[in-house]
């Protein structure tokens, strides 16, 4: 039942916030914090996030036009943009960053149950990065080109509920083979990825912490064919077999055999070579995989289309991670409202309609995001109708 809280109020009882405070006092977030708490900085910029303000001028101005409502909705102290400004700059980042990882173990509990292809009872990712472009004068530390600047997301995405599972931000010069020495290798799961991504070496890591990969083949990769096995062509399927690296390097820094599959798209009219090292699975499975991946590039285009990362409120590589984590924490917070209360509606339509409710004292619930009739004006009981006799 509604007891005259705000939406924005109850979007808060779907955070973790005691994990907040864990995360704030790890990391001694609100030492010597006088003016502005690291939860009203949250609140800030998950506003900001929700509603898609350009600035941190605009998003002062947005709350203070709120006036009392601010106490109701959570905040605490008086919001100004030179202390919003300062808390970005200066509070750590992986505050945002640890909490957000809270965020996504609870997420990927509630999307544990999502459907993958058939036959596949293990965790699959889709790995893949994004390049937002800056300017060269506001954000020298991460130096693209000559005359550009660049961030790179890189992203681990969970197939089960597009969950992303790990983020790495770097500058745009790191190139994207590098960050799979950060990645977390789970035992028994699938990691899919670009061919952009091969390197041996780093792929036979995968295989020693007995995991597998599912990539695309360059075609100046040198091999020479062990085995085969019959494939049905009318299915797309080309060819299955087991190969050996001959290339002088690539042979040692990937000393056992690997799975290369075949397939060409009768849609696309376009021929794929796939490289894995799961031996057991159906290869048309190890195609609907690879498809799959495309879900990481989506990931990619919703959150560019409906969260604020393309643009920031501070320059320092520690204001940027700050923006990014939280946008992440947004587009966590919006996926679990939309399983725990069992929403058929996409999550670029919640954030939509949270957008323009945020300070309504509406009870968030399904029936909340539903569309809704409309309603004929009231009939004053004092009006006279032209017609009455």
């Amino acid at each position: 039942m509604n007891t005259g809280r705000t939406v924005f109020s109850q979007l808060m009882d779907f955070l973790t916030l005691h994990e907040f405070h864990k995360c704030v006092e790890r990391y001694h977030g609100n030492y010597r914090a006088r003016q502005l708490s690291c939860r009203d900085q949250l609140l800030c910029l998950m506003f900001a996030q929700l509603t898609g303000r350009e600035s941190l001028r605009d998003v002062v101005v947005c709350l203070r036009a709120m006036g009392h409502r601010l106490y109701h909705a959570g905040y605490r102290s008086r919001i100004s943009r030179s202390t919003l400004a300062d808390a970005n700059e200066t509070r750590d980042w992986r505050i945002y960053g640890d909490f957000a990882m809270t965020l996504i173990q609870r997420a990927r509990t509630l999307y544990h149950d999502e459907p993958l292809p058939e036959g596949i009872d293990q965790s699959v990712y889709a790995f893949d990065s994004t390049t937002i472009d800056l300017c060269l004068k506001l954000f020298p530390w991460a130096q693209f080109r000559r005359h550009k600047s660049a961030v790179k997301i890189h992203t681990l995405i969970e197939l089960r509920g597009s969950i992303p599972c790990f983020l790495h931000i770097t500058g745009g010069k790191v190139s994207d083979v590098v960050v799979l020495d950060q990645l977390p290798i789970e035992a028994g799961a699938f990691y899919v990825m670009d061919r952009g991504y091969i390197d041996f070496a780093r792929l036979y890591r995968i295989t020693q912490n007995h995991a597998f990969f599912v990539t695309r083949a360059k075609r100046t990769m040198a091999y020479k064919r062990r085995s085969y096995r019959t494939v049905d062509k009318t299915t797309g399927l080309r060819s299955d077999t087991t190969i050996r690296l001959s290339g002088p390097l690539s042979s040692r820094l990937y000393p056992e055999g690997i799975r290369r599959i075949a397939y060409h798209d009768d849609e696309l009219d376009k021929r794929f070579v796939f490289l894995t090292n799961n031996f057991e699975l159906p290869a048309l499975i190890i195609a609907e995989l690879y498809r799959r991946r495309w879900s990481v590039e989506l990931f990619f285009k919703w959150i560019k289309q409906n969260l604020r990362i393309k643009a920031f409120y501070g320059y320092s590589i520690n204001a940027v991670k700050t923006q990014i984590w939280i946008s992440m924490c947004v587009y966590l917070l919006v996926a679990i409202l939309r399983k725990e209360l069992g929403i058929e509606r996409s999550m670029a339509d919640l954030l939509q309609i949270l957008s323009l409710t945020l300070f309504e004292k509406d009870a968030v619930s399904r029936d909340f995001f539903e569309e809704k009739p409309n309603g004929q004006p009231p009939q004053l009981s004092n009006q006279l109708s032209l017609f009455e006799l």
